[in-house]
């Protein structure tokens, strides 16, 4: 992280994307400026008693008194999620004039539906000269490919990623229309997407996977068999195939 030390004495800002899963999936790159930094602030959801990113470090030795953990409420109302990122970027803000060099870990890719972006933009705002560089991560989509032998995409296919909508008809719709569908932020849907991807008869080539490389981890290789459960959507991903995967190797 040498190249981002500012003669300003500025201190620097790092994302970082640490998972999904096991340690072993933190580029490298990303390590050398996680041992650097001075802080590392670490997110964890509301109600949930550890954070998964720092599951994610399992493994990596890291100073205790380095963690800065954040709590997020990822309420629906942007106006109170605005007002909790300028707090944040503000108090991180007083740590970077200090001088000191600040890290925010990310589950998966740190620019893919993130916190992160929304801290950066904060940080870009409300500090003048702010120096910072952006570490990709590993997505969970990806994760989820390579952990189930499932290519996202062959010859000219088409491939969305979406949040799950909210209701069958706009997923349907977005199935029919794509070749595959990476489907992210599932939560308590998933009873209906299951339910759907059984009518439109194409849940044996579609496959599922929670908390990747973490305890209680889900790998289904074919969904129609799967039973789903209230929380069972959460930190998961489902990867949609409208029709068998071409046999293309023959």
């Amino acid at each position: 992280m040498s190249e981002l030390i500012n003669p300003s004495k500025m201190g620097s800002f790092v994302g970082i994307g640490v998972g999904p899963g096991p340690a072993g999936y933190l580029p490298l790159a990303a390590f050398e400026a996680l041992k650097q930094a001075d802080l590392i602030y670490v997110p964890r959801a509301r109600g949930a008693e550890l954070s998964v990113a720092l599951q994610c470090l399992a493994g990596i030795d890291v100073a205790a008194h380095k963690l800065v953990e954040i709590e997020f409420n990822m309420d629906p109302d942007r106006s109170i999620l605005s007002v909790h990122y300028k707090k944040l970027a503000d108090t991180i803000a007083v740590h970077l004039h200090a001088g000191q060099h600040i890290a925010y870990l990310t589950i998966g890719d740190s620019m893919t539906y993130s916190t992160y972006g929304y801290i950066l933009a904060a940080l870009i705002e409300c500090v003048q000269g702010l120096v910072y560089k952006t570490y990709p991560g590993i997505t969970s989509y990806a994760a989820a490919a390579s952990a189930l032998d499932w290519p996202l995409g062959e010859g000219k296919e088409r491939t969305l990623i979406l949040p799950c909508p909210e209701d069958k008809d706009t997923l349907r719709l977005e199935i029919e229309t794509h070749d595959i569908v990476v489907l992210m932020k599932i939560g308590d849907r998933l009873t209906w997407v299951l339910e759907l991807l059984r009518e439109m008869e194409i849940a044996n080539h579609c496959v599922f996977a929670k908390r990747i490389g973490l305890s209680g981890e889900i790998l289904a290789k074919e969904v129609q068999t799967l039973s789903a459960t209230d929380t069972m959507g959460y930190l998961a991903t489902m990867l949609i195939r409208k029709i068998p995967r071409k046999r293309r190797h023959a």
